[in-house]
């Protein structure tokens, strides 16, 4: 398929009620936040997880919409598939610069997270080489501080015997944001696009469809109930760009509304769009 020929950017609105949005392994899995603001924090690493989960769910055993990036098998195994799928000799070292192109072609072409977001694959006997993708994304801030909150809970069912004579229950606790607001800012580039990974206005499409629901199929009781609530695409007629992508993004502000000290729903935000695009950028409300 023919790459796409206009860049983007776009700003995704969720928000998290009652629950944990994005656990901190060195804080006891707290949600993450900025120590200096309590601003609530949610990673690339996380978003672009929930966006290959949904493709892999609405596209499996689909030709070219593999997920490379998950934990079904190691990745020099992949690596090694795709040197095999190629017809080129596989475990030596010195790889030929022309077999590592092609290879790593053949992953572009059968991965949809490579040729999204990219990736390092130049570990092993194997290698791949290294792809920049066309999609990139910002950590997500919520608009106000958050407060994280670890609620006690009572266990019923315990694990061993030994424990087991301490009594049948035991305590336990649930880290959670009773409510917040948090915007990501994002990035698609044609020129990457075009130069190296193929990304296609399909995959585009599929994009902003997993963006849409990445939390519908994601639920859970530590996530609590997390909602997108807003995506704003910013489409370039130039596939370099006719505006600087912080000019766009300044066009949308996010304040509570007058009288709400606390925010406890999206209704107590408003959410501006200053409509009044620079020559030869589209605003486009895909949600």
């Amino acid at each position: 398929m023919e790459a796409i020929k206009n860049r983007y950017e776009f700003i995704a609105l969720f928000d998290v009620e009652n629950g944990n949005p994005n656990g901190d392994p060195d804080a006891g899995n707290m949600p993450r936040v900025d120590p200096e603001t309590a601003h609530g924090i949610v990673t690339d690493v996380c978003i672009k997880r929930k966006i290959r989960n949904y493709v892999e769910l609405c596209k499996e055993d689909e030709a070219g919409y593999n997920i490379l990036i998950k934990t079904d098998k190691s990745l020099n195994s992949k690596f090694k598939a795709a040197y095999e799928a190629e017809g080129l000799a596989t475990g030596q070292e010195g790889k030929n610069p022309d077999d590592v192109k092609k290879a790593r072609s053949y992953i572009c072409r059968n991965y949809f997270d490579v040729r999204a977001f990219g990736a390092v694959m130049n570990t092993g006997k194997d290698p791949c080489g290294i792809v920049r993708g066309p999609v990139q994304v910002n950590f997500a801030r919520s608009i106000d501080p958050v407060y994280q909150q670890d609620i006690t809970i009572t266990r019923q069912a315990r694990t061993t015997e030994e424990r087991m004579k301490t009594g049948e229950t035991e305590m336990g606790k649930k880290s959670i944001v009773p409510y917040g607001l948090y915007k990501a800012e994002g990035y698609v580039s044609a020129m990457l696009a075009q130069k190296v990974t193929g990304f296609s206005e399909d995959d585009l499409e599929l994009l902003w469809t997993a963006i849409i629901n990445m939390f519908e199929h994601d639920h859970s009781a530590a996530r609590g109930k997390m909602c997108m609530r807003k995506l704003i695409v910013f489409k370039h007629e130039s596939p370099l760009g006719n505006a600087p992508s912080h000019v766009l993004f300044d066009k949308v502000t996010v304040n509570k509304k007058a009288g709400v000290e606390a925010a406890r729903s999206y209704n107590d935000y408003d959410v501006t769009i200053d409509k009044n695009m620079p020559e030869g950028v589209t605003l486009i409300e895909k949600l």
